[in-house]
């Protein structure tokens, strides 16, 4: 999942950015212009997205499938395990790491690579991939990273393959400071080049933040769920936020 709001970058107009590889070892980042520190992973579950199940569960899942920007690497070992031959890259080879040593403990083969989402090198299958899963990785590129993203996908996929994206929506990706469009006019056109859009609808993705934690993280977005359709909590108290829920299908 994208960093929520972390501290902004002080040259000039550059978008901020966070230390991924930072994250991934265990160390503090900065959220906010108020410099808050945390060693918290806001997308980490220790269990697949259940979007993710319920994709799989709906029969929208065929193999091989690529996870991009897999983090811990639960999504991709679920897919495994339920059968499917599945590459997932990440940026940061931390990540990588623990997600290789957990597809070995579990007796689960997973292909984990490091690659960057913008250049997808060593990223392939014979015939292309049938099945590409997003889960929060999207709305971490700019408007250029996100055109390069959606071509070097392209590139890698079967003709007539799914591209299934979880990333940030409406006011909140506004308040969160996302680095490109995330309104459903900008997201739409960031696919028609080569993607068509089959599927676009507000759903809300399971964080491993409990309300406690999220105000902590983001008090200037952060208010009473009840009274607020930003956030909501599922029954295990963990705060779900509003994504896009999208699929598109290589043409």
């Amino acid at each position: 999942m994208a960093d929520l709001h972390p501290a902004r970058d002080h040259l000039g107009d550059r978008e901020p950015a966070v230390d991924f590889e930072a994250v991934y070892q265990g160390r503090e980042i900065a959220y906010g212009a108020d410099d808050r520190r945390s060693d918290l992973i806001p997308w980490r579950l220790d269990a697949p997205q259940p979007l993710v199940v319920e994709l799989e569960a709906a029969g929208d899942i065929a193999g091989p499938v690529l996870e991009c920007g897999c983090g811990l690497g639960d999504n991709a070992l679920f897919l495994a395990g339920r059968g499917y031959e599945v590459t997932a890259f990440d940026a940061a080879p931390s990540a990588i790491e623990r997600s290789r040593a957990k597809a070995t403990a579990a007796g689960t083969p997973v292909t984990f690579t490091v690659a960057d989402a913008t250049e997808l090198r060593g990223v392939a299958v014979p015939g292309g991939f049938r099945t590409v899963v997003d889960s929060a990785m999207l709305h971490c590129l700019d408007a250029d990273q996100r055109r390069a993203y959606l071509a070097g996908l392209r590139r890698v996929c079967a003709p007539g393959a799914k591209l299934h994206v979880l990333c940030f929506r409406g006011e909140l990706a506004d308040r969160l400071g996302m680095p490109a469009d995330m309104g459903e006019r900008g997201l739409r056109e960031a696919f028609a080049d080569a993607w068509t859009i089959r599927r676009m609808e507000p759903r809300r993705y399971t964080t491993g933040l409990t309300l406690q934690q999220w105000r902590k993280l983001t008090p200037e977005v952060s208010s009473v769920p009840e009274q607020d359709d930003t956030v909501t909590v599922d029954r295990d108290g963990r705060i779900l936020l509003p994504f896009w829920q999208i699929t598109a299908e290589l043409a």
